[in-house]
């Protein structure tokens, strides 16, 4: 049985983070065009008075942070060394459902494991562990939470495949804009008006509201540091 990982808060403390590199978790950032919640009878994507209308979904991107898409074991452990390549596994196919009809913004994460082994043999399962995180603003990671997803290798077989799943929770209330901030970015705005050549988001009190309510649910396979190495030089 795939394991879940689920029960994620952006309150509470913080968890383990080795193996998640700290700079590049996300390639998050706000957009020239932000995703608005806007009124009226436009359509997302339709060019309105005033500009070109969006919808902002509260729902968590989501993504796998650089370098813990893929990992390798070795035998010997301590080699690194291609023959001594014992499986190599990547992480793919991320998508998600996401429930934002409540207090709680609940996101549910699955993603396809693809296996290799070096040697075909016996009947074999192989565990890796992995990691879901909320990721609040592209860099504070405020939770996380740690699971092992097991692939089957049939005798004689080489590859393997299965599928995992993983599960975040996000106070609605974090993920909302105020609605101070809402107006700034939505009030229609004439061309030829001094605020028309104003982009709201210079304003960094402005930006900064929008970079706290924007959260990312990523997941990736948990690496040691000697795993993650290994990915970020070969």
């Amino acid at each position: 049985m795939v394991p879940v990982v689920s029960g994620l808060r952006v309150r509470g403390p913080l968890f383990d983070l080795k193996g998640v590199p700290p700079v590049s978790l996300a390639k998050l950032a706000v957009p020239a065009l932000i995703l608005l919640a806007a009124g009226g009878c436009s359509r997302t994507g339709e060019i309105a008075e005033g500009g070109i209308t969006a919808v902002r979904s509260a729902c968590p991107h989501i993504g796998v942070p650089a370098g813990t898409g893929d990992i390798t074991t070795f035998n010997p452990a301590n080699s690194r060394e291609a023959s001594a390549i014992d499986v190599t596994a990547v992480l793919t196919n991320v998508q998600a459902t996401c429930d934002e009809s409540g207090p709680q913004i609940l996101s549910n994460v699955t993603f396809d494991v693809l296996a290799r082994r070096n040697q075909a043999g016996p009947a074999r399962d192989v565990s890796f562990p992995y990691f879901i995180t909320v990721v609040r603003g592209g860099t504070a990671v405020t939770a996380k939470r740690i699971g092992r997803v097991t692939v089957h290798f049939d005798e004689g077989q080489l590859r393997a495949q299965t599928r995992g799943q993983a599960t975040s929770s996000i106070d609605r209330a974090a993920a909302t804009l105020p609605e101070e901030v809402r107006k700034r970015l939505t009030e229609k705005r004439k061309a030829g008006d001094e605020a028309a050549a104003m982009d709201p988001l210079a304003d960094p009190s402005i930006r900064s509201a929008v970079l706290s309510a924007t959260f990312e649910a990523l997941v990736g396979f948990q690496l040691t540091e000697d795993q993650l190495k290994y990915n970020v030089t070969r």
